[in-house]
């Protein structure tokens, strides 16, 4: 997920959110629940909302209660079929591919806008769905998908080819073309459903090509709540089709479908795996947003206090469901109790609590499974002998919660230095003035990931000569934030090619080559 999270908010502004939400998102719980919520929800193919062909449904669980909140459609290969023809026809024949590359910016400006007038119902029911904070789907997940498509409207008229350099003797013309890929199959996760859906749609939509979205079955509905605002924007039909459905049924009639040309995923890396296994096949082109096991860094030179701060938000951000997270800490012995403290007193003031109270700082985990590998994986790290500071516990109540955590003197060896836990779990070991930045580097490196790293030091040499060596995608110095125009993606196991700016447009576009003899 590209982005860098900054929260908590200051104090002023902190206190100005939770009042605005207590009195703009929960008076809307009411109407949601009485009315988006409590209808089962079809496929949206072609245009139109259609029940699964199987009449099958899915049962949407509230992770802040356990309970059921929605149902919607189940879809499987024959539905993934109906709306890969969709999209295909949509491709090749009638509005769209007809559309100025102007006139195609200005509908995805229009989604854009037509999201900014929805913003708070789509982030309650975000909240609802995934369990993260309201203040966050708010003011993050909402926020960024509109200025995504605000971002990616402008590449409509700027994706141009190139005139080959040709020598004066040259009997040749020379030049290339970018063109859409053709269909897209998006496969998106359940930490950051809409913002993730959005982010593969937009820059789809300005290459010009046509999707069909398949959103995590365990948080599916901002994603249909989006495609009733692409019925309202008038999209032309089969451009973006909506199939609701388990991965191993929807999931893998999209990746193995014959008609899709591409294939954005963002999830585990063992899905990923198997995704690019199933797109050899047909030779799919792919992008793959996997996991990431990120390293931060803290020097004593430092500012500790904005290290320690940083590195806490991002464990409570999304309760650690984040693949981007500073979940391995190494600070230098001079100030590693320092940060380990200033973390344990943040953890310990946390609210947690169900997404939809205006004052809860970390939400649940996203479902019982996932929070039992949560639970294993502290269990694993204190049975292998790292001491656990603070948290470590389920919170009794209803939902699935669970305490920040931090394990301290974990070892290289241990599985929770290694794997991907997701959930607020900090892995934090010391390094020494013995340590050089080489040393340094191979720790950072010594995972199968490859996502982020973070690195807190005022030495611009220690910095910079650790961001040449950590294997990663995206290094942040001090604190430094993401932009749209910078692109996103890992190294190693944590995925292949890029999301985001230049790179992510490109991504949905075939070049070709046109060579004229003159």
């Amino acid at each position: 997920m590209p982005f860098e999270p900054r929260f908590p908010y200051s104090r002023a502004l902190r206190k100005e959110l939770v009042v605005n939400a207590a009195t703009s998102f929960v008076p809307r719980l009411d109407a949601l629940r009485s009315g988006f919520l409590s209808r089962p929800h079809r496929l949206f193919i072609d245009g139109k909302w259609i029940s699964a062909q199987s009449g099958e449904t899915l049962t949407v669980l509230d992770p802040s209660t356990g309970k059921p909140l929605a149902e919607v459609a189940a879809g499987d290969k024959a539905d993934v079929d109906l709306a890969v023809r969709a999209a295909r026809r949509a491709f090749q024949s009638g509005r769209w591919p007809s559309l100025s590359h102007a006139e195609r910016g200005r509908l995805i400006s229009r989604l854009a806008d037509l999201i900014e007038r929805d913003a708070d119902d789509i982030a309650l029911l975000e909240s609802l769905d995934g369990g993260n904070p309201v203040r966050s789907t708010r003011h993050v997940d909402v926020a960024m998908a509109i200025e995504s498509l605000r971002y990616n409207a402008g590449w409509t008229t700027k994706l141009t080819g190139e005139t080959a350099l040709a020598s004066p003797q040259s009997r040749s013309f020379s030049y290339t073309l970018r063109e859409p890929i053709g269909v897209v199959g998006a496969i998106t996760p359940w930490n950051a459903p809409f913002l993730m859906a959005v982010n593969k749609i937009a820059p789809a939509l300005a290459a010009g090509c046509t999707v069909v979205l398949k959103p995590a079955e365990l948080a599916p509905l901002t994603a249909l709540r989006l495609g009733q605002l692409l019925e309202e924007l008038e999209l032309p039909p089969g451009v973006v089709n909506i199939v609701t459905g388990y991965g191993s049924s929807a999931g893998q009639a999209l990746v193995d479908h014959p008609d899709v040309n591409k294939i954005s995923f963002t999830g585990s890396t063992r899905v990923g795996k198997s995704i690019l296994a199933g797109a050899a096949v047909n030779m799919k082109r792919v992008t793959l947003e996997l996991g990431g096991k990120s390293p931060v860094i803290i020097f004593p030179d430092a500012d500790i206090e904005a290290a320690t701060q940083a590195t806490s938000q991002t464990i409570f951000f999304k309760t650690g469901q984040f693949c981007a997270a500073g979940t391995r800490l190494f600070a230098h012995r001079k100030v590693f109790d320092r940060v380990v403290e200033g973390f344990a007193e943040r953890a310990r003031k946390v609210k947690v609590g169900p997404g939809i109270a205006p004052d809860s700082d970390m939400g649940p985990i996203i479902s019982e499974k996932q929070l039992d590998r949560v639970m294993g994986y502290i269990g694993a790290g204190a049975g292998d002998g790292a001491d656990v500071v603070t948290g470590g516990k389920r919170i009794d109540r209803e939902g699935y919660f669970v305490q920040p955590t931090l394990l301290a003197n974990v070892r290289p060896n241990m599985s929770v230095f290694q794997d991907e836990i997701f959930g607020p779990v900090l892995c934090a070991m010391p390094f020494s003035d013995a340590s050089e930045l080489e040393q340094l580097a191979q720790l950072a490196n010594d995972t199968s990931y490859g996502l982020a790293a973070n690195i807190w030091t005022r030495d611009l040499v220690a910095a910079h000569g650790l961001a040449r060596r950590i294997q990663a995608g995206t290094i942040t110095i001090n604190g430094g934030g993401r932009e749209q125009p910078l692109p996103f993606g890992g190294y190693k196991q944590s995925g292949l090619g890029r999301e985001g700016g230049r790179e992510g447009i490109e991504a949905y576009t075939e070049i070709k080559t046109v060579a004229i003899g003159l």
